[in-house]
């Protein structure tokens, strides 16, 4: 899907996260695309991801990022790329892929580590993708003010509460 950002020719959230594999870097993936790989009816633009703080995994991430164009999303047409001391909050970036949103925390400053235990494992491209299982995700969203978010948490409570049902079907 072409997009109207100079620095992006098509929006490929699939190739972000299989280069983000393929780097070996250490990420959750969250937010809208970890509710639609779990079923969520849902759209999304971006991939957002929570990213290990270790420096090895800072330095590949940064490696990575320059491999694939990031600059920083700006209104204005002023382009600031990204640097390796700039790994401590949030990074919302256009690449040539598509956009990516690189998080040190999200909701509640929930980090890396806090969120490990809450991840559910899915295959992709003979990888194994960490992404924030749907009841965490809605969990971290009830607290939200966004009217956009309240929208898109009805939907995902109700994606939980269908796969529940069929959860319960199959024992």
């Amino acid at each position: 899907m072409p997009t109207n950002d100079k620095n992006q020719k098509t929006t490929d959230l699939s190739a972000i996260l299989e280069g983000l594999l393929n780097a070996d870097i250490e990420f959750i993936l969250v937010g809208g695309l970890a509710a639609v790989v779990q079923g969520a009816p849902v759209t999304t633009m971006d991939v957002d991801i929570v990213y290990r703080r270790s420096s090895d995994n800072i330095s590949k991430l940064f490696q990575f990022l320059n491999s694939i164009d990031a600059i920083y999303r700006r209104p204005d047409p002023k382009i600031i790329w990204p640097k390796e001391d700039d790994f401590f909050g949030h990074m919302l970036l256009s690449t040539r892929m598509g956009p990516l949103d690189v998080l040190a925390f999200i909701e509640e400053r929930k980090n890396y580590e806090d969120l490990i235990r809450d991840t559910i494992d899915i295959p992709f491209r003979g990888h194994i993708v960490r992404v924030l299982d749907l009841k965490t995700l809605i969990d971290l969203k009830k607290a939200s003010k966004d009217a956009k978010e309240k929208q898109r948490l009805l939907v995902l409570e109700e994606t939980l509460r269908q796969l529940n049902q069929r959860s319960d079907k199959d024992e």
